[in-house]
């Protein structure tokens, strides 16, 4: 049965309910005059309340009140507190000499001066209910707007996820395909190596775009894959090097971040000597957090001035997911080498 009223019907009944009762304890205990027809007077007056309350409603939601600016609401809020308690006193005053209830102990009182006394007390009866009423939708269009934020937020970053994914698989194939092109004339044995390597490597991009982590130890695998493409385009130009703590192979890491560190430090470090270089990758944890680290010979110039997709990207990944929590730096360790370190928080988002 409760459940077919609806809140607002709910707090009306239970507000006029409460002030009755008050008012008959108030009668029955502190009362030193005995009032004709009591209770009638009280039963009129409660559901005269109720009506011209629920009138003032009308009102505000007719002319969407609660929209206004909030100095405009309290100005609205003062003047309809006024004017529905003298109309308030006026119906209530007029119903009970209507129905012959009026009693003013024997004291000649006018009918002005008594609807002047009732709109007084009415005032604060009003005021009263005026203000929870104004302060429960104030709070509640915040609380709806907070959650309407969070919905959207959410939204947003789910949509920024998708669309940074987009760019870095593409982006990732392009390059992997280039490797086993270099290869398809010289070695055609190794090539077919290379393209089961790829498929290897697509298959699990494709899985890791239905989530938002996924444990090192398969990031890991994704990695060995690609560097064993890279492997075969630079031969002895390339040296790898991994240095895993097995603790961190359980650890959540953004899926492809890794690999796109890697491909960057191919594409802008090793290709640009003609020597090669080496590419090192190491996982470790360090005062509370999980560090991946990606070293590879180069300069730092040659990463700033490609402005590659991979550091804005890994950057921005890193933002949305772990809400400034982990980092990401770029730097040159010596003359000849430069390291991408990503720390985050151990343990999964």
């Amino acid at each position: 049965m409760l459940k077919k009223i609806s809140r607002y019907w709910l707090c009306q009944l239970t507000g006029w309910g409460a002030s009755m009762a008050i008012s008959i304890f108030y009668y029955l205990t502190l009362s030193v005059r005995k009032i004709d027809h009591f209770f009638l007077i009280i039963v009129v007056s409660v559901l005269l309340g109720i009506f011209i309350t629920h009138l003032m409603r009308i009102i505000i939601l007719e002319y969407k009140l609660l929209e206004k600016p909030i100095q405009t609401q309290i100005l609205v809020f003062i003047f309809l507190t006024i004017i529905f308690s003298i109309i308030y006193a006026f119906a209530d005053v007029s119903l009970e000499k209507l129905l012959g209830l009026w009693d003013t102990g024997g004291i000649k009182i006018s009918l002005a001066n008594e609807i002047s006394r009732t709109s007084i007390s009415n005032f604060f009866l009003l005021f009263i209910w005026n203000l929870i009423y104004y302060t429960y939708h104030y709070v509640e269009t915040n609380r709806r707007q907070e959650v309407d934020t969070l919905k959207l937020q959410s939204v947003v970053k789910e949509l920024e996820l998708k669309t940074i994914k987009s760019h870095i698989n593409p982006h990732f194939i392009f390059n992997a395909l280039n490797s086993i092109r270099a290869l398809v004339d010289e070695n055609p044995t190794r090539a077919r190596s290379g393209i089961t390597e790829l498929s290897n490597i697509l298959r699990s991009s494709m899985q890791a775009e239905k989530l938002e982590t996924v444990p090192l130890e398969r990031e890991l695998n994704i990695v060995k894959d690609y560097l064993a493409l890279e492997k075969m385009r630079f031969e002895e130009r390339l040296t790898i090097e991994m240095d895993i703590d097995e603790d961190t192979l359980g650890q959540q890491v953004p899926p492809m971040m890794l690999q796109t560190l890697v491909e960057n430090a191919i594409k802008h470090g090793i290709s640009k000597k003609i020597q090669g270089g080496t590419i090192k990758v190491i996982s470790d944890f360090v005062d509370d957090h999980h560090e991946l680290v990606v070293q590879n010979s180069g300069q730092l110039d040659t990463f700033i001035n490609e402005d590659g997709f991979g550091i804005k990207s890994t950057q921005y990944r890193l933002n949305l997911l772990y809400q400034g929590k982990a980092t990401f730096e770029l730097k040159n360790l010596n003359a000849d080498m430069v390291e991408s370190r990503v720390t985050m928080p151990v343990g999964s988002i």
